[in-house]
Parts: C-alpha cells; sequence; structure tokens
C-alpha cells in the first residue's frame, strides 16, 4: 500500500524532444495568454540566475517547509532534461537548495530547479547560466528528515503542476503546459507570436487601428466629458 506524504513514484510519460525543442523559443506571456492566464506560477517565484530559458518536463518534489531529503533523492533519479519542481510550501526560513545541489544537477545533465521556497549559496547562482527560479534566498540550511512525495502533483505558486508537465521559465517567469494538451497550446502561441509581430509592424509604419479602445469605453459605459 502507498504510503501518502512519502512515496516515490516513476515519472512515466515525458514529452519528446521535438516537442521540447519546439518550446524553446516561446515566451511564457504566449503561453500564459492560450491558457487563459490562470496556469502561471505567481511572480514571487523570480528567476535567480544570470541568464539563460529553463525549458524541460518536470520532476516534481513535495516536501515540508525546510526540508530537502526528497530533493536530493530527486537529482538523483532524474534524467538529462528534467526540471526538478518543489512544492516546498513557499516557506523561505530554511534553503531547499544551494551550490552543492546545483553542481550536481548540473553534472547529471538536469535542466534546472522551480523551488518554491527559497535557495542559499545566492551568489553562485546569479552568476551562473544554471536556470533556478525560487521565491527567495536565506543562508539557513536545510533539514534531511522528510517526509516528501516525488513525481505526483503539486502546487507551487498557486500552480498545479503535474509530472512530466513541459516547464518554461523566462524573465517573465515560470508556467506549467499540461503534457496532454501540449501541442494544441504551441499551435495557439505560434499564432499569437505571428500577429503581435505584425502589430509591432503596424506600430513601426503608423497604421495600426487603435479605435477597438473607444469602442470598448463606449460599451462599457464610460462617459466622455
Amino acid at each position: 500500500m502507498d504510503t501518502i506524504g512519502f512515496r516515490i513514484s516513476s515519472l512515466g510519460q515525458r514529452p519528446n524532444k521535438d516537442l521540447l525543442n519546439r518550446y524553446k523559443n516561446i515566451a511564457t506571456p504566449l503561453l500564459s495568454d492560450n491558457m487563459n492566464r490562470l496556469q502561471g506560477a505567481y511572480a514571487n517565484l523570480k528567476p535567480m540566475h544570470k541568464n539563460g530559458r529553463l525549458v524541460g518536463p518536470a520532476l516534481t518534489v513535495r516536501t515540508r517547509a525546510g526540508d530537502n531529503l526528497m530533493v536530493h533523492k530527486a537529482i538523483d533519479i532524474a534524467q538529462p532534461g528534467d526540471v526538478i519542481v518543489v512544492d516546498a510550501g513557499g516557506v523561505t526560513t530554511q534553503a531547499i537548495i544551494g551550490e552543492i545541489m546545483m553542481r550536481l544537477a548540473q553534472k547529471k545533465g538536469i535542466n534546472g530547479f522551480v523551488i518554491d521556497g527559497a535557495i542559499r549559496d545566492t551568489d553562485a547562482f546569479i552568476q551562473s547560466n544554471f536556470p533556478c527560479f525560487a521565491k527567495g534566498s536565506t543562508h539557513r540550511g536545510p533539514y534531511k528528515d522528510g517526509p516528501g512525495e516525488i513525481n505526483e502533483p503539486i502546487t507551487i505558486g498557486n500552480m498545479i503542476v503535474n509530472p512530466g508537465d513541459i516547464i518554461i521559465g523566462d524573465m517573465d517567469g515560470v508556467i506549467a503546459v499540461p503534457l496532454q494538451h501540449a501541442e494544441h497550446i504551441l499551435k495557439l502561441a505560434i499564432e499569437q507570436e505571428k500577429r503581435e509581430q505584425l502589430t509591432f509592424e503596424q506600430i513601426e509604419l503608423e497604421t495600426i487601428d487603435r479605435s477597438w479602445i473607444d469602442e470598448t469605453l463606449r460599451k462599457k459605459g464610460c462617459v466622455f466629458v
């Protein structure tokens, strides 16, 4: 029988490499807009690294606040290209990862971390292009007692993440695309990107139509004095 709260599951299905490659240049706002702006993590999950986009399948971890035993185990079982996504309850009193764990993850070919909690050794992250998104930083280290879960559904920054979802992180934040909808969301995002490129061109040519603003105001009952 499974022990809820202290268990390790297999990741199961991962997105194929072709699909991941097609996500590498898609900005998070385009993905967010096409998931009705409800799926992205809150803005308090910030990039802690110098530069670099984050793309890869989610290897999910749930741990009690301030404990990183299961995060260590996740590093050991992760495959190259995975993104370790940690629900640490949003608590920042103890760091969940630091430079040693970052170096271990880099050596294994892990694509990055998303930590709904704190990190430490912040200078090492700031000077690195290894993607890491976190809520904050602290010098206080973690405990290593458990419990926790690996590859179960989690919530980070009010965003549900299932194992194998595609994680995308850039300077605007982090978003998870459900794997079963990934092809469709990508198609919509690319179409929006083309429309926005046309808008940029119209701005430069001074041909953009802004009449929609006044039309919306009138429909909403705004009075022009």
